[in-house]
């Protein structure tokens, strides 16, 4: 799925958007994707590179803000 232009592409600020309508969201604010960012480097150093967007998808899958997930990930 494309803005028909590729400005999606090029800025992450903008794909997150695009993406987050697509699903029917609102996106997330700067400290949420900060604390996703954050909590994707605590998964990808303590395992491997590929909990990071594994441990993205527990926390929508749990409810959780990314606060709390981010907090009980720090204690793995």
């Amino acid at each position: 799925m494309s803005d028909g232009d590729g400005e999606a592409r090029r800025d992450p600020e903008a794909w997150i958007a695009a993406f987050a309508a697509a699903l029917g969201v609102d996106p997330p604010d700067a400290t949420t994707v900060e604390t996703l960012l954050d909590l994707a480097g605590v998964a990808a150093h303590a395992s491997e590179r590929a909990a990071a967007p594994i441990a993205a998808y527990l926390v929508g899958r749990s409810g959780l803000d990314p606060a709390t997930a981010l907090e009980r990930a720090e204690e793995i």
